[in-house]
């Protein structure tokens, strides 16, 4: 299960941050997550409670927004919505689309922290 080791990296990527912050506590991270980028949500959120055990993100949640697959069509030229990982072809016409234009990443789009001043929501990394 490889959602354990970037669980471990999620925690020391925003531990870090929240050193150099002087953040007491982060309670959220939010991410996004496409279908393509490999990643499962329930074993990350799984993993995510063990990595965060006993560092500024103990109780913190994880915040998942799973986000489409999104490819441009070269016959219709406009970005169409795939409906699933299994076929990379336009659901319109039905022409191969290679050009993915989003479902691959995993990314960091918030942080929920509380400083020893002031409580900050939705602190942009």
């Amino acid at each position: 299960m490889h959602e354990l080791s970037i669980a471990i990296n999620l925690v020391e990527y925003v531990s870090e941050e929240a050193a150099q912050a002087g953040w007491e506590r982060v309670s959220a991270v939010h991410l996004k997550i496409g279908p393509l980028s490999g990643v499962v949500s329930d074993a990350l959120l799984f993993s995510f409670e063990v990595a965060a055990a006993g560092t500024v993100l103990e109780a913190a949640r994880l915040i998942i927004e799973d986000v489409p697959i999104i490819a441009f069509c070269p016959t219709c030229q406009t970005e169409q919505s795939l409906p699933d990982t299994f076929s990379l072809a336009c659901p319109v016409c039905d022409t191969p689309t290679p050009d993915i234009r989003q479902g691959r990443e995993m990314e960091v789009t918030a942080l929920e922290v509380h400083s020893a001043d002031v409580h900050q929501e939705d602190a942009e990394s």
